[in-house]
């Protein structure tokens, strides 16, 4: 007979892991190659408005970290969804962050690819995409200690590289070596710290100013609803979760304010192009610093093209790592409400969701395959989904947290990790949310709004038909 903890997510991820998967959620490549359209839509304002998304996503984060806190268990907000809201919540919440990790995983591989052809440009696109598409979905496979500690060291690369950055970038502005152009006067001597207001423009000419920009800062801080995922495989998720969770709101004035107020007293704002790394452009001003080492002259400006490299190629990677990882999980969840196939809760010996990772596994190397076949425009639909499904993966946390208290205030329950300024903050974050969506609808970025009520009607009638299925073999059992 098979015992119970056999048929059970496995407790494997340490501390260290935990704490190392939050911190990388908050660093990815928003932060190395996003920056760059957000600041010439705002300017040196941009800074402020990483502060502020950063401070709603501290928010969400903390609502989250309640529910797992006090329930850990497996599928994290879809199963409070399904629990606390609805049937229906817990089915859409769970199979839209589903496919918002589907085709993340499109874009990142796709992405990986471009980034091993930096060094390697004889290298076809396929070779490497379906070489890392191997690599991370057998590192799932294997265990989730196993994806903890990948994760951990990618994390750990990330955190280096950024910190160099920042104690680099300090060392350039207060030496003097960054060059004439390296002042703190940067962040206001051009059109002032609001070169563009907060939002200024019209539909012909674009839109611009620190709201504009909101729309893509936002999306920099997608993935750090990752710890909510893991809590039914950390040990000790009590003590673990919340340590992680409130580390989020330093780590994110660290590394992304405290590395763009440096970014943008190295150089002035309007030398940023959208299509470059702000941070490569700064140091390839530097292209008079070169060293000797071992009878060899090294160039500063190759050294940081190839070290830039290396970092958004791990930051691809990572956040492919953890797309296997939350979708199977996610997966996991769904068949344990009964909202997806039974099938997908098996574990292989290693205590991870075999079927759940491949099954999400075999989606996207078809997607991958279809990417080289389909128009342009389609993908670019496909893609405009992911902005959609990202917001309402983060209104629907919110809204399931006021339910969820509602019902532990009527029972009388006082939570482990109680969320700050409640219910304020929700009611903060769901205006913030929806003041997004209403900028995205000014913007480019229309028909992700567009595509919102259709993705959620297709849900919907997903739902029904799957409900009427079960309810017809019921009564034919």
């Amino acid at each position: 007979m098979q015992d119970k903890n056999e048929k059970e997510l496995k407790r494997g991820l340490s501390n260290r892991h935990i704490q190392l998967i939050a911190l990388g959620g908050a660093i990815g490549t928003g932060l190395f190659l996003g920056v760059g359209k957000a600041a010439i839509l705002a300017g040196p304002s941009v800074i402020l408005g990483y502060a502020i998304a950063g401070l709603v996503a501290f928010f969400i984060m903390r609502q989250l970290g309640e529910m797992v806190v006090e329930e850990p268990i497996s599928g994290s907000f879809s199963s409070f969804a399904n629990k606390y809201w609805g049937p229906f919540a817990g089915f859409a919440s769970g199979w839209n962050y589903w496919l918002l990790y589907i085709l993340v995983s499109m874009a990142e591989l796709t992405a990986i690819g471009k980034y091993v052809q930096f060094w390697w440009p004889e290298i076809p696109l396929w070779v490497s995409t379906l070489f890392f598409f191997v690599v991370i979905n057998a590192i799932n496979l294997a265990s989730v200690k196993v994806y903890g500690e990948t994760e951990f060291w990618f994390s750990i690369i990330k955190v280096v590289a950024i910190i160099a950055m920042i104690l680099f970038g300090t060392y350039l502005l207060i030496s003097g070596n960054g060059g004439e152009r390296a002042t703190v006067e940067n962040l206001y001597n051009d059109g002032g710290f609001f070169p563009h207001g907060w939002f200024s423009g019209d539909a012909e000419t674009g839109y611009s100013g620190l709201l504009a920009a909101l729309v893509i800062i936002m999306f920099s801080f997608g993935g750090l609803e990752l710890v909510g995922i893991t809590a039914a495989e950390a040990e000790n998720p009590e003590k673990n979760i919340p340590k992680a969770t409130n580390q989020v709101l330093w780590r994110i004035l660290v590394f992304y304010v405290g590395a763009l107020f440096i970014l943008f007293s190295l150089m002035p704002w309007r030398s940023i192009t959208a299509d470059t790394s702000p941070f490569v452009e700064v140091f390839a001003t530097l292209k008079g610093f070169q060293f000797d080492l071992f009878g060899k002259t090294f160039y500063f400006t190759t050294i940081i093209a190839n070290a830039l490299n290396v970092i958004v190629l791990t930051a691809a990677l990572s956040v492919y790592n953890s797309c296997v990882y939350s979708n199977s999980r996610m997966l996991y969840g769904l068949s344990e409400q009964g909202n997806a196939p039974a099938f997908l809760k098996k574990l292989n010996k290693n205590h991870s969701p075999v079927n759940a990772i491949l099954v999400s596994a075999g989606i996207v190397a078809v997607t991958v395959l279809i990417n080289k076949v389909i128009p342009e425009e389609a993908l670019n639909i496909l893609m405009s989904l992911v902005v959609s499904a990202l917001i309402i993966n983060w209104i629907m946390i919110s809204l399931t947290h006021i339910f969820f208290r509602n019902q532990k205030n009527k029972q009388g329950i006082k939570t482990k990790f109680p969320t700050l300024f409640y219910p304020i903050s929700n009611y903060f974050s769901l205006l913030f949310l929806l003041g997004v969506l209403a900028m995205m609808w000014y913007t480019d970025l229309k028909i992700s709004v567009e595509l919102i009520p259709v993705w959620l009607l297709l849900l919907w009638l997903s739902y029904v038909l799957i409900k009427r299925n079960r309810a017809r073999k019921q009564n034919a059992a």
